[in-house]
């Protein structure tokens, strides 16, 4: 369940265009061994949407026909995927920076025991889920024991050289609010993560990532039960800030499903808002462009589709895969 969002038409929101594609984000499916009350994408242990073989292995063919410089890999957990590891592998050959989002705990899940090492071996850069360096904070909204696990998992990562300096190898974590609220000045919360951390579990990271909640899925439909959704809404719209529309991630990035369909970003995945056709030569299937498409056509200047939920990526500070977007 989610809420339905209008598309935004006169509410201050300049035309978007996208720009060069650098990033490639494929969502490989919404099974996870985790069920978080802010994931946008409603996975969890119980979800059986996963990328098909002949989807999968037109990805490196994608990367290559367009350049695409980055390969962001998503879910659910990206790793449950059995094709994951051939997939980085493919792309790590070919030059592509493989970025995988990491939820932390999925390194102890069985058959996952040598999934750091993996990654390491394979320079791959994570980007880590911690909504706080507190364990009341972390379980409250991830689930029993998780803190523990993600602890654990970063000191694993941290002895393999991850998030060390001069070793190459990135470490990034991600901080989500408790609630409906703004998250606080990136710079500064970075700053209390690593202290924290460092201070009581010895741990060490290169950035964090401050991102605010997206009204959609599990979270908007949270809102909505708890009669907050329109004051959150309200909430964004009223810190939404112009400056912010220059980095918003969809100017560079095209977001994949697991059946192939291409989005501008996670999001409007979730909301099935698809991407334009690309042309009349696009194999549009009910009105979703396929990855396919971007073998012979190039998404640079293409308008980008916006509606409310954009507010969360232009509030305050503002948000991306890559984290605030404010100087």
């Amino acid at each position: 369940m989610h809420a339905t969002l209008p598309l935004l038409q006169k509410i201050g929101f300049s035309v978007l265009h996208r720009g060069a594609l650098e990033t490639l984000q494929v969502n490989l499916g919404y099974r996870c061994n985790q069920s978080c009350l802010h994931c946008h994408v409603n996975a969890g242990p119980n979800r059986k949407e996963m990328m098909d073989d002949a989807t999968l292995t037109l990805i490196p063919d994608v990367l290559a026909a367009r350049q695409i410089s980055r390969l962001d890999l998503t879910g659910g957990a990206p790793e449950l995927h059995d094709g994951f590891r051939s997939l980085v592998k493919q792309a790590t050959a070919m030059g592509v920076q493989v970025v995988d989002r990491c939820n932390l705990s999925i390194l102890f899940e069985p058959g996952q025991e040598d999934l750091a090492e993996f990654l390491a071996q394979q320079q791959v850069e994570i980007v880590a889920s911690l909504p706080c360096y507190t364990l009341d904070n972390v379980d409250q909204q991830r689930g029993k024991g998780v803190f523990d696990k993600s602890i654990a998992a970063l000191q694993k990562l941290n002895a393999l050289g991850y998030g060390c300096e001069g070793s190459g190898l990135m470490l990034n974590l991600v901080y989500n609010p408790q609630g409906p609220s703004l998250p606080p000045a990136e710079d500064v919360l970075q700053s209390d993560y690593k202290r924290e951390l460092h201070q009581h579990h010895g741990i060490v990271f290169n950035q964090l990532f401050a991102l605010a909640n997206m009204p959609i899925q599990r979270f908007g439909s949270t809102l909505i039960s708890k009669g907050l959704f329109k004051d959150y809404m309200r909430l964004l719209k009223e810190n939404y800030a112009a400056a912010n529309l220059g980095n918003v991630m969809c100017r560079s990035l095209v977001s994949v499903d697991w059946r192939g369909f291409l989005y501008d970003c996670d999001f409007n995945q979730q909301l099935d808002l698809p991407i334009s056709s690309f042309s009349s030569n696009s194999t549009s299937i009910d009105g979703h462009s396929h990855l396919r498409d971007l073998l012979h056509v190039d998404p640079a200047g293409q308008a980008i589709r916006v509606a409310d939920h954009c507010y969360g990526c232009t509030a305050g500070q503002g948000s991306s895969c890559g984290g605030a977007l404010s100087d």
